[in-house]
């Protein structure tokens, strides 16, 4: 399996254990649904919950490519892409809250896309109805496929 080509400024490695404190608080950063809860126990169900979706996602996808995004040499997100037969499907992209919107996820999917078409395949991913990111998806050509109830798959062409 390769790795995406990503800009001189962006740097994927493979995540590993040591990865697991920034990934976790990576994932909090998703979360604004827990926020009210006392610090405690919103760090205890964050962790519990990080390492449920992290052993499932893992399990349905074993061979998948679990990257940390870096700047700098410094941990910003995490880009999951499985290399299928028919597309290189991207698990998840997530970026902490101060990288966002600086054109770094565009680098990324754009890096995701050019491989897939480099070898004849197109690029599928999941988005949460509602999630803002659906509108950077669409720009970067991707087309609504299929309503998943709380989902919507998303599929790109180079064609």
């Amino acid at each position: 399996m390769t790795s995406a080509v990503v800009p001189d400024r962006i740097a994927l490695r493979a995540a590993t254990d040591e990865d697991h404190a920034f990934l976790v608080g990576l994932y909090a950063t998703t979360r604004d649904d827990l926020a009210l809860l006392p610090p405690d126990q919103r760090d205890a169900l964050m962790s519990m919950q990080y390492r449920a979706q992290d052993l499932q996602c893992r399990q349905a996808n074993p061979d998948a490519r679990y990257d940390v995004v870096e700047v700098a040499g410094r941990p910003i997100g995490r880009l999951y892409v499985d290399e299928r037969t028919e597309d290189l499907h991207i698990i998840d992209i997530s970026l902490l809250p101060e990288r966002r919107g600086a054109g770094i996820g565009t680098e990324l999917i754009r890096a995701v896309q050019d491989e897939a078409a480099a070898s004849g395949r197109g690029v599928s991913l999941h988005v949460a109805l509602g999630n803002p990111a659906a509108a950077l998806y669409l720009r970067l050509g991707f087309r609504p496929v299929e309503d998943l109830g709380v989902y919507r798959r998303l599929e790109w062409s180079a064609t």
